[in-house]
């Protein structure tokens, strides 16, 4: 990354009066004005300015109102990629919501299959090449390292000249609605060739860096491709450690009491309701910074609505329960890479009464996040690798919001070994506590001898 000489950087922009936060909302008033940012302070988290594009790139402000705001005043250094991460992950989840609704309606034709054989879909690309060109335009392409789960060799395919026809035209469908996210579309629709550089733009190789963006456009396709759970996944890494995390959960809805029912039957009674109506949420987005203690969950935009920064967003927090037998555990809903049975032993010899909570991708990071579960474990089975992009931001967002979250003996998950989060000690546990966490570590310790991982 390079770095570049002190100078200042005003855009316009939304923000809370840091101090007068209260309760488990933003305050209702909030201040629109211009925020300034030392240039300096952004190439420490590798980015140079660029004071042209920038100015303008969040162009769907009101610039009636001034206030200037020096880099000082706001905690970590992190508040402009946080808000344009979570403004691209919420383009990200209208993107897929589209998607998803004509794969549900239409033929799979938006479906298809890996070299692993696990399915991609449209979405998969399109937001990648959304979220890489969103950030590209903040910073400038030559300035950001994007390290993503998707490549473009099955688009670049002479078979494949209708899929990569429809991942256009899903992506320019997107930018179309970027001044209703607050940011600066392109002049003229990308072409195929400017679509695949954006999603090209996205290397395994950034990961060996010491700052770079990780994205999974899509965590948990199958999930996706049946109408379930699934989430958009983008995250800051600096020095092997999470430093931001946005989670889109667009199937996940804001109010706890609307899990209990099955997705089809919530997708119905959404159409037959309201999009303003408050109590048929339908999804969340969730982020968080490091350092900061706390973490945030916001609505998705009504389709005829614009964005506005906070969007609504309010404080979340991980469950207090530390009683094993109180608590809900998630795990994931496929068999191919963990193992069901010995986290089912497991929840058996620490008293877990409550039926697990199986669900597919990071949803279960949000869910613990938000207090729905306490207990996440994931014992891979042998010859499976976790990738960074599968945990990242999920694991910090729960960590801002009060939980723990570490291999299976106790430490930090490294972010800096490339695509895979190597060294792990057999699996990977979050809690919603410090308590819970060492009774489960200890559990862990006490059944894996006996076990047949």
């Amino acid at each position: 990354m390079s770095s570049c000489t002190t100078a200042t950087t005003s855009f316009p922009t939304k923000v809370p009066h840091i101090h007068s936060w209260k309760n488990d909302v933003f305050p209702k008033n909030q201040l629109l004005g211009t925020l300034s940012l030392s240039s300096k302070k952004n190439s420490h988290l590798g980015f140079t300015v660029k004071t042209s594009s920038q100015t303008n790139f969040l162009s769907a402000m009101d610039e009636d109102c001034k206030l200037e705001v020096s880099s000082s005043d706001i905690p970590d250094g992190y508040s402009k990629e946080l808000e344009i991460a979570v403004r691209a992950v919420h383009m990200a989840c209208l993107l897929c919501q589209r998607v998803q609704d004509n794969l549900l309606s239409e033929s799979s034709e938006h479906v298809h299959s890996k070299e692993d054989n696990s399915p991609v879909t449209i979405a998969d690309w399109s937001v990648q090449a959304i979220v890489s060109w969103v950030l590209s335009e903040a910073y400038g392409s030559e300035n950001v390292s994007i390290v993503a789960e998707e490549d473009v060799e099955a688009l670049s395919k002479a078979s494949a000249v209708g899929l990569l026809e429809a991942v256009v035209r899903t992506v320019n469908e997107c930018l179309a609605d970027a001044p209703r996210f607050g940011l600066k579309g392109p002049g003229t629709d990308l072409d195929a060739k400017a679509v695949l550089e954006a999603i090209s733009r996205c290397s395994l190789a950034g990961a060996t860096g010491s700052k770079f963006w990780v994205l999974d456009p899509v965590d948990g396709t199958l999930g996706f491709v049946r109408g379930d759970q699934y989430a958009i996944a983008l995250a800051l890494i600096e020095d092997g450690e999470p430093v931001l995390g946005v989670l889109g959960c667009p199937n996940y809805p804001m109010k706890k009491e609307w899990l209990s029912y099955q997705n089809g039957y919530r997708r119905i009674l959404s159409r037959l309701t309201s999009h303003t109506s408050e109590s048929l949420d339908k999804g969340s987005v969730l982020y968080a910074r490091k350092g900061g203690g706390r973490a945030w969950m916001q609505p998705l935009m009504c389709r005829e609505n614009n964005f506005v920064w906070p969007n609504s967003a309010r404080e979340i927090r991980a469950s207090s329960i530390d009683n094993p037998a109180l608590a809900t555990f998630c795990e994931p809903v496929e068999k191919a890479n963990s193992s069901h049975s010995f986290t089912a032993g497991l929840a058996h010899s620490v008293g877990l009464r409550n039926q697990p909570l199986r669900v597919y991708s990071m949803v279960k990071y949000a869910a613990i996040a938000r207090g729905d579960a306490e207990i996440f474990m994931k014992f891979a089975r042998a010859g499976y690798k976790e990738k960074i992009w599968d945990h990242a931001a999920g694991v910090l967002i729960i960590e801002e919001a009060g939980g723990v979250v570490t291999d299976a003996g106790g430490r930090p998950l490294d972010f800096s070994k490339g695509e895979y989060l190597e060294g792990l000690d057999r699996g990977i546990i979050a809690c919603a506590g410090a308590k819970l966490h060492e009774k489960i570590i200890r559990a862990v310790d006490a059944s894996w001898n006996s076990s047949s991982l």
